[in-house]
Parts: C-alpha cells; structure tokens; sequence
C-alpha cells in the first residue's frame, strides 16, 4: 500500500507547518502540497529527496510505511536514501535523458551518477502524455527479443519510485546488476517471491528470473520511437507467434499440474 499522500499531511502537521509554509521550504507552489495529499499528483524525485531530507526519512519509508501509526524512533534515518540523477536546463526544468545503446554498459555504473547523467543527451518533449510531475527517461533497444519492438528502437519510459506499483504482465526497462539495460514483460510479486520473470514477447527468447537484490531502477515503458517502419505481414505473423506462445505456456502449466 502506497502511504504518501497520507504520510505529506501527517510529517507536515507533525512539524506544525501549513500548507504555504512546506511548499516555501520545498520550493514548489502550495497548490502541489494540496494535490499531494490529495492523491491527485506524485511529487517528482528532486521534490521527494527534499520531503526526506526535511522530515529525516528515506523515500522508501514515506511512500510503505504508515508513519501516524509506527514509532519513528524505531526507524532508521535517511542513509540508505537513494538518489535519482536528473538533467534540468538552465530554467531548472527537468529534461528528459536518453540512453542510447552505445551508453548502455556506462550507465549500469553510472546511473547514480549526477555528472555522468548529466552528460547523455537530453531533451524537452512538449507533449500532453508526459506530466511535468513525473520524471521520465528514453532507452535505446538492442536485440530481436520484444518484437515486434525492433533493436535500435527508442522506449519512453517513466520512473517506478515504488516497485510495488508494478502491474503484472506490462512492460519495463530494468536496469539490472546481471543482465544490464533490460526491455522485458514483468511478472510475479517482488515483495512475495523476492523475484521477478522477466518475459520476451519474442517466443523465441525462454523467459528467466531476476532476484531483488539484482535490481537497481525500474522504468514503466509508455511510449516508443522507431525509425523502421514494419513490413505490411509483420502485425499478422506476430499475432500468430503470440498465439503459439500463449498455447505453449499453457501446455506447460498443465504439465506442472
């Protein structure tokens, strides 16, 4: 369960701040304090890090743990914090960064990195479908194994602060320890199984497990930008191929049982 909204009002109160006051500390409009603890937006990452470091928690704490009901002095502070690099322009509006292949093996190292983040290319997209309140990222494919998503194709994605928030069966970029810059389907209850399957909707690709520990960010995938214009048959043999998949599957389930 998601305790944010819940949690800006109850640290907010606790602190004895009004709603003017924190949106003075936080440096955003009052109005967004209210949309918080409303449930209606989600405040960015830099607005998050500030919310943290203000109340001494990490955002893990803000957004799983119910803090009106747990004692605060049984938790831990805000060292284990985890900090998403951005790009802002000189307006310090946040920008969008892209990944492409060729940078792929660097940013498993230096993804943390506000340097390093900051000198991707990046770009400001004027569109309706991507909020101002969210932080989003662009990741270059590589590989056959999400057709009919073709390599060198260019995903959209928006950052998932809390992994909770992964629906079954959508797809994500995950950025992982073992693997690297993956683009996969997602399956199964991280918090119950301690894993995720990782799924191509390539039949060809076996699906796999990757464990917790192994994963350092999660991108819901919205979008995608490709410069190879499909063959007027492919919609038709993917469809097929997806059918074959979902027939194979389904052989091995009954297998198991």
């Amino acid at each position: 369960m998601n305790y944010l909204n819940k949690n800006i009002k109850t640290l907010r109160k606790r602190q004895g701040d009004t709603q003017e006051q924190l949106a003075n500390k936080l440096g955003i409009k009052r109005s967004l304090i209210g949309s918080y603890e409303e449930n209606r937006a989600y405040p960015k990452i830099p607005v998050l890090q500030d919310m943290a470091k203000l109340w001494n928690y990490n955002i893990d704490q803000l957004i799983n743990i119910d803090l009106a009901v747990e004692d605060p002095n049984e938790l831990e502070g805000a060292d284990n914090l985890r900090v998403l690099s951005i790009v802002t322009d000189q307006e310090n509006r946040e920008q969008i960064a892209m990944v492409p292949i060729k940078a792929s093996a660097g940013y498993l190292n230096g993804y943390a990195d506000p340097e390093y983040v900051g000198q991707l290319p990046n770009f400001h997209m004027p569109l309706d479908e991507l909020s101002a309140e969210r932080t989003y990222r662009v990741f270059q494919t590589k590989g056959d194994s999400m057709l009919p998503v073709p390599s060198g194709a260019y995903v959209f994605c928006e950052y998932v602060a809390d992994w909770q928030d992964v629906r079954e069966g959508e797809t994500f970029v995950v950025i992982t320890l073992d693997e690297g810059i993956v683009y996969k389907r997602l399956f199964g209850d991280l918090k119950r199984d301690g894993h995720w399957e990782f799924r191509s909707d390539n039949v060809e690709y076996d699906s796999y497990l990757i464990k917790a520990e192994g994963i350092k960010e999660v991108w819901r995938a919205l979008g995608v930008l490709s410069f190879d214009l499909p063959d007027p048959d492919s919609g038709n043999l993917h469809s097929m191929a997806m059918m074959l998949a979902d027939i194979k599957r389904n052989v091995e389930d009954l297998k198991k049982k």
